[in-house]
């Protein structure tokens, strides 16, 4: 029995699109599906070093909710790369400024590998911040990952 290997064009040719709805879901719990849906891991074909993974839209990413104290407590930093220059910034404060998306787009990438090959897995990644987004005409399929278990969704 031999080990299956996809070829590029294989995968290239399986490629679907899913839309998810963040509405309420907590944020690890969401990024950790969508990043194995990106990856490919969730097909049989799934190939390490080949890109199998799909497209992944996220919408209402302004909702998504974290649990405990992380609103207040889980910081971003950055270096502004001059002496003294780290620079921080928490999650709360960026869920409710101009790029509330980037919260999930940060948790999604630190999920997936480092490289070239993460970089282009994650440009299959498309998150918005309200209901509507412009990829209908890929007929995306509705993934519904708050039914998966009832502690992927956060009412309070």
């Amino acid at each position: 029995m031999k080990t299956y290997s996809a070829k590029p064009q294989e995968a290239n040719d399986a490629r679907k699109w899913f839309v998810v709805d963040a509405e309420d879901m907590v944020l690890g719990r969401l990024a950790a599906e969508v990043a194995i849906v990106l990856r490919g891991k969730h097909k049989p074909m799934f190939t390490p070093h080949i890109d199998c993974g799909d497209h992944v839209v996220v919408v209402n990413a302004d909702k998504v909710k974290l649990t405990g104290n992380k609103m207040a407590d889980k910081h971003y930093y950055w270096h502004t790369g001059y002496p003294g220059g780290i620079k921080s910034r928490t999650a709360g404060a960026i869920l409710e400024g101009a790029h509330p998306e980037r919260v999930i787009e940060k948790a999604v990438q630190r999920m997936m590998p480092k490289g070239p090959l993460g970089r282009h897995m994650m440009s299959k990644l498309k998150i918005y911040a309200g209901a509507a987004h412009p990829h209908a005409a890929q007929s995306p399929l509705v993934l519904d990952l708050a039914a998966r278990n009832p502690k992927n969704k956060r009412s309070a």
